[in-house]
């Protein structure tokens, strides 16, 4: 585990992006760390400085300065971060233990509690995500700005059947999962691990805490909507919402 005095720790966050979890991280872990943040341009899209920091120009991303290097190392993608923090910062205690009581090194001794963590790492950005990116550009295209007035219920029939088709279906065919996971989830949950917080946890933060914004979730989706208060009530992810107000002035949780 690094001597967090010896590393200094920059997060670069963008308004509306994934960057909010990994303050949440930061400050869960309690690593010192700076913020630098950056506003999207009016066709909300990152602004070009980002590209300084990464070649994608895009948030979140970190760099670490460590003696252990003579650059910053610079890291970008949730996964990764959330990952590389967790391993050299006392993320353990995020990660569920991956093998049962004498099954260790073996293939299928991991716990339950691990091979789910390890599942969600991914499933938020390879199974969720790109469904609520697709409705946000569904729902833009349904409102098109500057198509007149007598034109505008052409895309929105387009529009209309993606979303009844296409989107609709994949959208709530992985809530009506999500929420079946959390009704199995090891010691009868709350969350998608069992009865403890982990790094996936605050990975799937982004995408349902957005999600939830734009579409109700109380009504059908009980467990998975007491999730999401649950999260917002974590201590660690309170500090960071207060701090992107400090340096900002305000945190909005969308997409």
């Amino acid at each position: 585990m690094a001597s967090t005095k010896d590393v200094k720790v920059t997060l670069y966050w963008l308004e509306k992006s994934r960057s909010q979890r990994i303050l949440w991280l930061l400050e869960e872990l309690d690593i010192p760390y700076n913020v630098k943040t950056f506003k999207r341009n009016k066709d909300m899209r990152a602004p070009e400085d980002l590209k300084k920091v990464h070649p994608l120009g895009k948030s979140p991303v970190i760099s670490i300065e460590s003696p252990a290097t003579s650059e910053p190392i610079v890291i970008a993608e949730s996964g990764m971060i959330i990952e590389y923090l967790c391993d050299h910062f006392g993320g353990d205690r995020l990660v569920p233990a991956r093998y049962a009581d004498g099954k260790e090194g073996l293939v299928g001794g991991e716990t339950e509690e691990w091979l789910r963590y390890r599942y969600y790492m991914h499933f938020a950005e390879g199974s969720l995500m790109p469904f609520l990116v697709y409705k946000l550009v569904n729902d833009t295209v349904k409102n098109p700005p500057g198509v007149p007035f007598f034109l505008k219920p052409i895309p929105r029939m387009i529009a209309g059947q993606v979303e009844e088709q296409f989107i609709n279906p994949n959208l709530f065919g992985t809530f009506d999962f999500l929420e079946s996971q959390i009704k199995t989830a090891p010691g009868g949950g709350p969350f998608f691990s069992g009865n403890k917080l982990t790094a996936a946890d605050i990975m799937m933060s982004f995408p349902l805490i957005a999600a939830s914004m734009r579409v109700p979730l109380e009504g059908k989706y009980p467990l998975l909507a007491k999730y999401v208060e649950a999260l917002q009530k974590e201590e660690g992810y309170k500090r960071a919402v207060a701090k992107i107000e400090e340096i900002d002035g305000k945190f909005e949780a969308s997409l």
